[in-house]
């Protein structure tokens, strides 16, 4: 079976985690015997990102206009890409890559599958932009799909609001490589990033209005008197609302004790989940947060908003899930932290039920299963 994974981000600064999913994704179905192959633009793209997919065939095209990741292309090499693998599968649905290939599939009769990951909804920046693609070519992608993949329960009334039948719709969670997750030392963290032994909240994503990063300093700031031992760590790339947390905390009189990281990953990220006492995810609309899975696997317990896609995090006592504002994250930061003791039970609760149900050596049957169903 060929497969081809389209993409317009592979880079896991700027694509977050619809390019870690598409990453992992490849990865795993290739070491299944799978002749997988990736789509996808050069932004950020390292060489070591590509090593690391060991031996999937990459089709990075040069980006001519970021801000839309339009790329510059041969429609000859695309088709004859398309033309030769079994079905493809859309991640995302806002990119040129999603519809261009849309129309050369049409074109050759090649199935493929389309997996949103919670993009459906007209939400945030470019409303007007979004409403345009939906109209030339957005709802023409979902009405003629041959496969529907949702990563939450939660995902499928957006596929509905497209026409959907929701029955048409396969719940493939996220996964985990927990292979990826053995370090077990916070030591070099706290010592690189001038940390001492305090307790640590920690937010890792891109800092903009999505993910809510401002909900969780004002939350923060609104109890420093009595989280006065705490510090708030903000790992993740500038999404462009940095200089306004910057100044939120200037304002306040917690300065040494909010810091911005940036980016990290491999082993830094790693470390600094095992540094944390809590992870807190207060985006206000996410599929289903991948972060959440890495700070399970390192038994970190988690604080996440409703609007997540991972309820089972409180079901399983791994953590707690609160409204997606900051009267609810404020509530969940003061039960959590009342007792580090049973925080890190929680932290082992929620490391038990992400090894047992979304490693990604389980949740990749799940694509080949709908694959073999299509093909």
């Amino acid at each position: 079976m060929k497969v081809l994974n389209v993409n317009h981000l592979l880079d896991p600064v700027t694509g977050g985690g619809t390019a870690e999913r598409t990453f992992q994704m490849s990865r795993f179905l290739a070491e299944a015997g799978v002749d997988c192959s990736i789509l996808t633009t050069d932004v950020g793209l390292s060489s070591e990102r590509i090593k690391a997919l060991n031996g999937v065939e990459v089709l990075a095209l040069p980006c001519l206009l970021k801000r839309f990741y339009i790329p510059r292309f041969s429609y000859r090499k695309i088709r004859k890409l398309v033309e030769s693998v079994d079905i493809i599968h859309l991640m995302g649905h806002w990119t040129f890559l999603n519809a261009l290939v849309f129309f050369i599939a049409g074109r050759l009769g090649k199935p493929y599958v389309v997996c949103p990951a919670g993009a459906l909804p007209i939400f945030g920046r470019s409303m007007v932009f979004k409403t345009i693609y939906n109209l030339a070519v957005g709802r023409r992608i979902m009405a003629n799909a041959d496969g529907y993949i949702a990563i939450t329960e939660d995902e499928i009334p957006q596929f509905q609001a497209y026409g959907v039948d929701s029955d048409k719709v396969v719940i493939i969670p996220n996964g985990i490589d927990r292979a990826e997750y053995t370090v077990i030392s916070d030591d070099e963290f706290r010592k690189k990033y001038r940390l001492n032994s305090d307790p640590i909240i920690l937010f890792v994503g891109r800092l903009n209005p999505i993910k809510g990063p401002d909900l969780l300093l004002q939350a923060f700031l609104l109890l420093k008197v009595r989280l006065h031992e705490f510090h708030l760590v903000f790992v993740g790339p500038d999404g462009g609302m940095l200089a306004e947390l910057k100044e939120m905390v200037a304002a306040s009189d917690a300065a040494e004790r909010v810091h911005f990281i940036g980016y990290l990953g491999g082993i830094d990220k790693i470390q600094a989940y095992h540094a944390a006492e809590l992870l807190v995810v207060p985006s206000r609309q996410e599929a289903m947060s991948i972060v959440a899975l890495e700070a399970g696997i390192t038994a970190t317990p988690v604080l996440l908003t409703d609007q997540c896609g991972f309820e089972g995090v409180a079901t399983v006592g791994g953590g707690k899930v609160v409204p997606a504002t900051v009267e609810g994250l404020q509530q969940g930061l003061r039960e959590l932290l009342r007792d580090c003791g049973r925080l890190k039970l929680m932290g082992v609760n929620l490391k038990r039920h992400v090894s047992e149900h979304f490693t990604w050596d389980s949740v990749i049957n799940n694509f080949l299963k709908l694959y073999q169903q299509l093909t």
